[in-house]
């Protein structure tokens, strides 16, 4: 979502983006609000597996949902998911390309330069951008094009995806909302990857769960995403050996 754009000179956007992710919860999340997260107790020595094995190299490329805005430094979701991805044994490390404010089109001109950048070619890329596109209510086309042209250049490179989806609010009209949520599961499909159809789902509309902006998720709610996403990205990392070099 957009945090930089909305919140950096642009009052009168941000409070129409404001409306537009609050209608987010009534286009892709559950009708009933969320529970909040059950207290966790915290785990013995005995219950966290080491990391073993190869590691694995993982990019999240994305706008300020993966950046972590608003939130302390280790609190973002790709830190989330390496978290409870080494807990669980595997020796995960996600590098955080999340930038607040990136359209589509912004993704798209820095992608290459990211992948050109890591150490080696990375196992699985996490791509989640999209928001920013519907806040600025840019055609459904040209978001499909820019996420296109990425999901090609990594399908080139070899490397898989694990897709985080957006939706459309309704107020943009039935027109926009088909076009434009149509676009992940299509390209999913297209190019084989692995699809979290809507990344605030179940989080978004929750006090609980979000900043006072109401756009971004707070560490409890990184916590709900992460518990959903973080099974996808290690079936993904189990699917394919190690693609180094």
């Amino acid at each position: 979502m957009n945090g930089s754009i909305a919140l950096a000179g642009r009052i009168g956007r941000y409070a129409a983006g404001v409306v537009l992710l609050q209608a987010l919860a009534v286009a892709g999340c559950d009708r009933s609000p969320a529970p909040a997260p059950a207290p966790t107790a915290a785990p013995t020595p005995a219950s966290i597996a080491r990391p073993a094995g190869p590691e694995r190299l993982v990019l999240a490329f994305g706008d300020s949902l993966y950046a972590g805005y608003g939130l302390d430094r280790g609190q973002s979701l790709p830190d989330a998911i390496e978290a409870k991805l080494r807990g669980a044994g595997v020796n995960a490390t996600i590098v955080n390309a999340g930038v607040s404010g990136d359209t589509s089109a912004a993704g798209r001109q820095r992608l290459a330069f990211a992948l050109d950048n890591l150490k080696r070619k990375p196992d699985l890329v996490l791509l989640g951008l999209g928001g920013n596109d519907v806040l600025r209510q840019i055609s459904p086309a040209e978001t499909r094009a820019n996420m296109t042209a990425m999901l090609a250049e990594l399908d080139r490179r070899g490397i898989p995806v694990l897709l985080t989806g957006m939706k459309a609010p309704p107020n943009l009209g039935p027109d926009y909302v088909a076009q434009f949520d149509a676009i992940w599961p299509d390209l999913a499909a297209r190019y084989r990857n692995t699809l979290y159809p809507f990344i605030l789902d179940g989080v978004i509309g929750d006090p609980a769960l979000m900043q006072a902006d109401r756009v971004h998720p707070n560490v409890r709610g990184v916590a709900r995403i992460a518990d959903r996403v973080t099974p996808l990205v290690q079936e993904r990392l189990k699917a394919a050996p190690s693609i180094a070099g």
